[in-house]
């Protein structure tokens, strides 16, 4: 049986994807689900399953060179291991990823067996040169620099320029990543949760082929600001792979503010705020965004700290420090961890008090780098060469004031260092998340075996004091925390010497206020709360009907409601054809008119289109717009026979030299000398806006401004204008990069009303309305039209076509993707009733 997913992206899988597909059914016997009977029905899952995606599988291994045989084993240190503890009980969650250990070809089938079997985990392998392109190349190379505000100026100073290779590189392991998520995926029923920057367009991939596939996507790097961003060739392809997942996490709402700049920047995409949560409409669907940092493992850090091996390490770290005050710091070898600035601060500290020498010790361990280049080998030569001068200014026989370890230490070895310490430093210049403090104030609340080794009595109070960069992810969670500028040496010489100085009670207090936030929300919290609002942003995943648009990274899935559709030439000019009255309302900017067009006038095209409609006694043409009567009319003066609604409605005439009729609202518009001086304020302060002046209404636009600037100005404006209003027969309206003010009780909804009215006084009850729109007032339209069709007093209406232009939720039944559609439609329409298809051609009108 093939699915409803497989239904809607037939037409764009591939060879290669069908050839991927016969090994499913093997695998799915090998999960433990139900094959199906004879009749032919799929195979059913029989419990929850998740699918984690990210570089690295949570594996450990090695290889015996004697026996040739391999060695696997769970990485409990793992993050994407520890994730699991969140999901419901009766989960079943698989692993794709790439294994650690570098496996030779002619091994990897067994390998993959084995992992398949003993740790539901698909391994992906990659050549040598795939993996220095995509990982080595431009994940380490290039966005990992960049993501964390380093730009590729120059090669010297880290990083390197985009390069076409290497993105292709990046692209190829993606869709290697895909395939192995392909031979595991039950798309209807699964949740497949990605992690990363190394993994950014694996969601256009997966969406193509699977449309209704739960996906998310969580980036545990910084996000940077769009003037970062935007400097990267391929930015809107990554951006629109991002935004065909259905939930996005980052860590901070800086890091989700940037990425919803860039969205806005780069794709004129906005978010709103609904009920708590943040959502992007993007082709019909909501984009969820999700902002919660991640938590550590409570469970298996303190089971650590109860092992005697770790009090005994505690106890002798505590004697061999005796009498010092011990800070610690616990980084990665690169060069965003700030180790040679922490330095120069602990430098700082000894030179402006001298008192200290001899009393106070800055262990600094280092972890393994997790790339190599010349970057790595420099930071490893500074951070050498600055604790060695610092050490021979200061240091003396039986201390070095700083202690730096540069081999690799076990979890225990860690925990014991942080168990000892009064103080902990983390003096990243840039990090994502960072959780080193997280565990360092754990590790200070102790365990049974632990204080026993150390001499603490239950009784005694805990206390810790962090140092923490303002620039990591963590920092806005620890409230407690010495927040610091890591660039500002001085700064960081006077946090540490706060901390040594500082009373223990106040101490107590800072570390009971972070153990109380750290273990309510671990690694569960951020799993189980992200597994939760997947669930929610993909409930309403079967109500809708999906289709591609687009190709290659710049595909997208769009989503529309089962009875939406799109509007076809045959299907209204069948209904055209077989009806004797018929009305046709068409807004113009936006639908027949691009928004984005500087010259405003419609082409002779257009006009040649109206008059042949118009032309049938048959039909009533009107333009409904929200412009004003005088463009209106010049623009549309050579169309004899058509009728405009001018102003939302306020001023319509039948044909061109008929007389213009005002709506039954009473003109007063002495509210405009209050609005007028306050649009003229945010004009002034706003760069680009400009308020435009009609004869019932005022409109400020600032599709001009900065995005962000000009959006914050209109919430601004809409607020300061519905107060200064409350008393005045006025609406204010925010709609497309404008914030309007017109008269009560107008709008494009009682233009169809009246017109509708109109025709059965003189009856000519219509049988056929076509009505057609872009934005927000046409809503009101289309909200008419139904309640009209739906209202079994009145006069039915036989055929009914009410279209948007665009993807998006919509109160029309109908849809035409652009303006270069609607003509096209409208052409169909024309020609139907003139019978000659009409000369002019498209060509560039769009």
């Amino acid at each position: 049986m093939i699915t409803q997913s497989c239904k809607d992206s037939l037409d764009m899988i591939s060879v290669n994807d069908f050839r991927g597909l016969e090994r499913i059914p093997a695998v799915m016997n090998e999960l433990g689900c139900e094959v199906g009977d004879e009749h032919g029905q799929g195979p059913v899952v029989s419990k929850q399953r998740r699918i984690i995606v990210a570089n690295q599988l949570p594996i450990r291994g090695y290889r015996n060179e004697g026996t040739k045989g391999w060695f696997f084993e769970f990485d409990k240190d793992s993050l994407v291991l520890q994730l699991k503890d969140g999901f419901p009980a009766n989960t079943e969650v698989w692993y794709v990823g790439m294994l650690k250990v570098d496996v030779e070809k002619e091994d990897q089938e067994e390998v993959a067996q084995l992992m398949f079997h003993k740790f539901r985990c698909v391994p992906v392998f990659l050549t040598v040169d795939q993996k220095n392109k995509y990982y080595h190349g431009f994940c380490k190379h290039y966005l990992w620099p960049l993501f964390h505000y380093m730009l590729p100026l120059s090669p010297s100073h880290g990083g390197v320029r985009f390069d076409k290779s290497l993105w292709e590189g990046y692209i190829v392991a993606n869709q290697l990543f895909a395939n192995k998520v392909a031979e595991i995926l039950w798309p209807d029923k699964d949740s497949v949760w990605v992690h990363d920057y190394h993994l950014m367009v694996l969601p256009s991939i997966l969406r193509n082929r699977y449309t209704r596939v739960k996906l998310g996507f969580f980036l545990h790097s910084p996000f940077p600001s769009s003037e970062i961003y935007r400097t990267i060739p391929v930015r809107e392809q990554i951006l629109r792979s991002l935004l065909n997942c259905d939930l996005i996490g980052f860590h901070t709402f800086d890091y989700a503010r940037h990425f919803l700049s860039c969205c806005s920047r780069l794709l004129g995409i906005d978010y709103q705020c609904k009920r708590g949560y943040i959502g992007l409409d993007y082709c019909g669907k909501t984009i969820n965004i999700k902002i919660l940092p991640v938590g550590i493992h409570m469970g298996q850090l303190e089971s650590d700290l109860n092992m005697e091996q770790t009090a005994t390490l505690a106890k002798q770290l505590k004697e061999k420090f005796e009498g010092k005050v011990v800070m610690v710091g616990v980084d990665d070898l690169d060069m965003f961890k700030g180790i040679g600035l922490k330095f120069s601060a602990m430098g700082r500290l000894l030179e402006m008090h001298p008192e200290l020498i001899g009393s106070v010790v800055l262990v600094q361990i280092a972890n393994p780098a997790r790339s190599r280049g010349k970057d790595v080998q420099e930071v490893r030569f500074e951070t050498s060469v600055i604790a060695q001068q610092i050490n021979n200014k200061y240091g003396k026989e039986g201390y070095e004031p700083i202690v730096f370890i540069n081999d690799p230490l076990s979890a225990l070895e860690k925990a014991a260092y942080y168990a000892i310490s009064e103080c902990c430093v983390v003096n990243a210049v840039r990090d994502g998340m960072n959780l080193v403090s997280y565990k360092y104030t754990v590790c200070r609340q102790g365990s049974p075996v632990l204080d026993k080794a150390l001499g603490i009595n239950e009784s005694d109070q805990r206390k810790s004091f962090l140092i923490v960069s303002e620039f990591i992810g963590c920092s806005p969670s620890l409230s407690g925390a010495y927040r610091v500028n890591p660039w500002d040496v001085n700064a960081v010489a006077d946090a540490m010497y706060v901390g040594i100085h500082m009373k223990d009670e106040e101490k107590h207090l800072r570390h009971e206020k972070h153990y109380n936030y750290i273990s309510s929300h671990d690694v569960a919290f951020w799993a189980r709360s992200f597994d939760q609002d997947l669930d929610r942003a993909c409930k309403e995943h079967h109500l809708k009907r999906y289709y591609n648009v687009g190709f290659g990274l710049n595909f997208r899935a769009a989503a529309v409601g089962k009875n939406f559709r799109m509007l076809t030439v045959e299907t209204i000019v069948a209904a055209y054809n077989n009806t004797n009255s018929r009305l046709i309302l068409l807004d113009y900017d936006g639908t027949m008119k691009p928004k984005s067009a500087v010259d405003k006038t419609p082409r002779n095209e257009v006009i040649s289109i109206l008059n042949c409609l118009c032309s049938d006694p048959k039909n009533i043409v009107f333009i409904v717009s929200g412009r004003g009567r005088d463009p209106l009319s010049k623009w549309f003066s050579p169309c004899e026979k058509l009728g405009i609604s001018a102003e939302h409605g306020y001023f319509t005439r039948w044909t061109r030299d008929s007389q213009w009729e005002t709506c039954s609202v009473a003109m007063d518009c002495d509210w405009k000398k209050t609005v007028e001086p306050v649009m003229e304020v945010y004009t002034a302060t706003t760069d680009g806006s400009f308020i435009e002046h009609k004869e019932t209404a005022l409109v400020w636009h600032y599709q001009d401004a900065d995005p962000d600037f000009g959006g914050c100005q209109a919430k601004e404006l809409l607020d300061h204008l519905e107060s200064v209003l409350a008393n005045e027969p006025v609406v204010v309206k925010r709609g497309r990069q404008i914030v309007e003010v017109k008269p009560q009780g107008v709008s494009k909804g009682v233009v169809v009303e009246d017109l509708i009215s109109s025709m059965r006084s003189k009856g000519k009850s219509p049988d056929f309305l076509f009505c057609i729109g872009d934005d927000r007032s046409d809503e009101d339209m289309f909200e008419t039209v139904a309640r009209l069709v739906d209202n079994p007093s009145l006069p039915p209406i036989a055929e009914v076509f009410a279209c948007t232009v665009g993807h998006k939720p919509s109160k029309a039944k109908y849809y035409l993707d652009d303006t270069p559609d609607v003509i096209e439609l409208l052409q169909g329409l024309a020609t139907a009733s003139v019978g000659p298809r009409v000369t002019h051609t498209l060509e560039e009108d769009i």
